[in-house]
């Protein structure tokens, strides 16, 4: 997918609803990725700001989750 045919984003917000997660713990996940993994800071009046998702960035969301629950119950 080239980055530059992106035509929607999908916020955090909605991405945690629709994978059953906080929306805190997924933004100390998506911190880890850059613009090349599909992610998108989108501000707005005043410090207002959002992260938000292409579908590319979606699908590398859901791979770190996967590798932090991973880690988290070897160390468990």
């Amino acid at each position: 997918m080239h980055v530059n045919k992106v035509h929607r984003v999908t916020t955090i917000d909605r991405v945690a609803v629709n994978l059953g997660e906080s929306v805190d713990w997924l933004y100390d996940v998506a911190l880890e990725m850059d613009t090349e993994d599909g992610v998108i800071r989108v501000y707005g009046p005043g410090d207002q700001q959002v992260i938000a998702f292409t579908d590319f960035g979606i699908e590398t969301l859901v791979e770190l989750i996967k590798i932090h629950k991973e880690l988290s119950s070897t160390q468990s």
